[in-house]
């Protein structure tokens, strides 16, 4: 059986889930060799309190077949750090896929992954995506050649899901699937802004309002760096 050498990029203050949805998905993989990924091997603080190890450092990681970028609001710091992007960008342009979930994606962009390609993000920052060379595309899961990318957080096992289909077959990825009882079935029909009612879309959009303000001031930063 062949190898799937696998890297999760590991930053401070990441969305755990953004990791953990997808990792908990990719490392069943027949074959799959999964590493995650960070400047030094200290542990890592996500931004929910739960700090995690990394299993490798930029410096030694081995050549990926499948790089993964999670998102958060750690991505800030991300793009304006040149050693995480240059890591990003030297293990994508090799690897057999790079990929990314949520604002993952704006790390992939600033390496220059996104040049050309189709993606999608989480659904607040969605109009940015040009600002790094990309289109976005309305889908949770958004396949361009060898780059995928997935929307927001939960998205992240649905684009793992769709990985590892590509991988390792359709059956292979029910199977997985299965074994995690990945069958999602949401109190409300609010996880979506088309669908969610105005009250709560309302209430959230002062705060993405101001976040993704900043956000930007910092892409365009890192894009003239």
């Amino acid at each position: 059986m062949s190898v799937l050498a696998v890297g999760f990029v590991l930053f401070p203050n990441v969305t755990q889930l953004d990791l953990t949805g997808p990792l908990q998905v990719l490392h069943r993989l027949p074959g799959a060799k999964v590493d995650i990924v960070a400047k030094t091997r200290e542990p890592v603080p996500s931004d929910c309190g739960l700090s995690l190890v990394p299993t490798a450092t930029f410096a030694d990681c081995a050549p990926l077949d499948l790089i993964c970028v999670p998102g958060g609001a750690g991505v800030s710091g991300a793009i304006a750090d040149a050693e995480t992007v240059a890591f990003v960008r030297r293990q994508g342009a090799q690897a057999r896929y790079a990929t990314s979930v949520c604002t993952g994606a704006f790390v992939l962009g600033v390496a220059g992954l996104l040049k050309g390609r189709r993606a999608t993000t989480h659904w607040a920052y969605t109009h940015l995506l040009p600002l790094v060379g990309a289109t976005h595309e309305k889908a949770r899961v958004v396949r361009d050649g060898n780059v995928f990318t997935g929307g927001g957080v939960t998205a992240g096992i649905d684009f793992a899901l769709a990985v590892a289909s590509e991988v390792a077959g359709a059956e292979a990825a029910q199977r997985i699937q299965l074994s995690i009882e990945y069958d999602p079935a949401p109190p409300f029909a609010a996880g979506n802004p088309d669908r969610a009612p105005a009250p709560v879309r309302a209430q959230l959009a002062p705060a993405y309002d101001k976040r993704v303000a900043a956000f930007r001031a910092e892409l365009d930063a890192a894009m003239r760096a």
